[in-house]
């Protein structure tokens, strides 16, 4: 059946940045699963009367770099303004944003989906400062929210895209390939289950062919990949159910509840009017001289999407090895050490035990590439013992997984085990003449024409070897000693 409408999505990404202290004053960024809440205030975040801010020059820079990144063009001035609105979690009232004049515009993202290559439009990047937490509590039949401000006034970068994107796919792989960004560039840890990355969804659909935009709906405060999936899916869903029955769609702003899976209304949605913005008058206009920028660009690193590229067109890797592989910074470098210190071997071999092997260690423990007890050296030279034939893919495996148990070389487990592959030509032609004579019923039955006992045979002798036979040796000699046998029969 031809699709009826069309979704229409944009991003607005808030992203909490990496720096010591806070946006405007010298309070410290704390951890709050960590710390004692209201402990990191003073009277700037607090909003207290007659005090000053003071714009944090290290949050500046870490949003230049996010900047440039996204190929944006930097603003020589921009201007903080007064976005006002009264809600517990912000104590003055009203926040430190940029609105008319933000710190950079007009930049791109390009994806990858089952269409090819997208590019998402980045409208603008600006600098703000965080809000507070609550914590609601419902107890004793009463109902009440506790306030902590250690967050309060956090380095906050908003990043809002146009609303090119059409799929739930192309959403998650913008706001991943995002997050591999952010996590590069060093200017966020990625944590988005402390809520250091905060997605929000604007989500509208149409009628297929067109190009008038339909009513958005904004979804508030996604913290996971999976809420910001569903919530999407399902307001898209519920939209187009309204359409088909004549109804409207209303401009609001709605919550997710992770719980019951749907979306639930918070308020009407909020015009740029209805914030009463104004230029901050504390705060003169942030000026970003062409050196600072330039020096900033020069000290970039090499981007997620980028290096994969290379790693497909340098090491031959399919897009999607790459990929998973460029995705963290501490995973391309493990990859790349990895190469320089086993330089006879393939590439693509080497990315495929990491893919394979290290990924599932570290999904099964919750442990990082930075964690795990097998260094690239480590990793380097067990693949090495395999590649020359000292032990077979089956072993191999079983050293690697106690490498990572234990923190110790494959020569060292290789030695204690006994683990050396069998590769010695007469040692195996004894092994599998031995079985053979042993199984001279089977041997009949393969002379006389049931081929697929080869393979019995084979399983014979690699568990009469214990398994450290050298699988090829193995099938050249079975071949030879079979081929002998029949020529006997004529």
């Amino acid at each position: 059946m031809t699709q009826e409408y069309e979704p229409v999505i944009g991003l607005e990404v808030h992203a909490e940045l990496k720096t010591r202290s806070k946006m405007f004053c010298g309070c410290p960024v704390v951890d709050s699963t960590l710390s004692s809440p209201n402990t990191a205030v003073c009277p700037v975040c607090a909003g207290m009367p007659g005090v000053l801010p003071v714009v944090n020059q290290q949050a500046v820079e870490l949003a230049l770099r996010v900047a440039l990144a996204l190929d944006c063009h930097v603003e020589h001035t921009s201007l903080f303004a007064r976005k006002n609105y009264f809600y517990p979690d912000l104590p003055k009232g009203y926040q430190i944003s940029q609105y008319e004049h933000p710190l950079a515009q007009h930049g791109r993202l390009s994806i990858d989906t089952v269409n090819g290559e997208e590019v998402v439009r980045i409208r603008r990047v600006h600098l703000e400062e965080d809000t507070g937490k609550l914590t609601h509590v419902a107890e004793d039949a009463e109902r009440y929210s506790l306030v902590d401000l250690n967050r309060a006034g956090v380095p906050l970068l908003e990043i809002v895209t146009e609303p090119d994107m059409h799929s739930i796919e192309a959403v998650r792989a913008y706001a991943t390939a995002l997050r591999s960004i952010l996590r590069v560039l060093d200017v966020n840890s990625g944590d988005m289950e402390k809520g250091v990355i905060r997605f929000e969804a604007n989500v509208s659909v149409r009628p297929v062919g067109s190009q008038t935009l339909g009513t958005r709906v904004e979804i508030k405060n996604l913290n996971s990949f999976r809420a910001l999936e569903r919530a999407v899916a399902y307001q898209i869903e519920q939209q187009i159910e309204r359409l088909r029955r004549g109804e409207q769609i209303d401009q609001e702003t709605v919550g997710w509840d992770e719980t019951k899976e749907i979306t639930f209304s918070q308020r009407s949605k909020e015009e740029a009017h209805d914030y009463r913005y104004f230029p901050e008058p504390d705060l003169p206009p942030l000026v970003v001289e062409r050196e600072w920028i330039e020096h900033v660009r020069a000290n970039l690193p090499e981007l997620p999407r980028a290096r994969q590229q290379r790693f497909v067109s340098q090491y031959q890797l399919s897009a999607l090895d790459a990929g998973r592989l460029a995705e963290e910074k501490s995973i391309a470098d493990y990859f790349e050490a990895c190469i320089a210190a086993a330089a006879d071997i393939a590439p693509r071999l080497i990315a495929n035990w990491i893919t394979d092997q290290l990924f599932g260690w570290m999904n099964q423990t919750g442990e990082d590439i930075e964690q795990i007890r097998v260094s690239p050296q480590m990793l380097a030279g067990l693949l090495q013992r395999y590649v020359q034939g000292n032990i077979n893919q089956n072993t191999a495996k079983m050293v690697l997984e106690e490498m990572l148990r234990s923190g110790e070389t494959a020569e060292t487990i290789i030695g204690k085990h006994g683990l050396e592959q069998i590769s010695d030509s007469d040692i195996v032609a004894e092994l599998v003449g031995q079985v053979l004579r042993e199984n001279p019923q089977e041997l009949e039955n393969y002379l006389a024409g049931k081929a697929t006992l080869s393979n019995w045979f084979f399983g014979q002798v690699m568990r009469l070897a214990a398994g450290k036979a050298n699988p090829q040796v193995v099938r050249q000699e079975l071949e030879k000693q079979l081929r002998m046998a029949g020529d006997k029969l004529q």
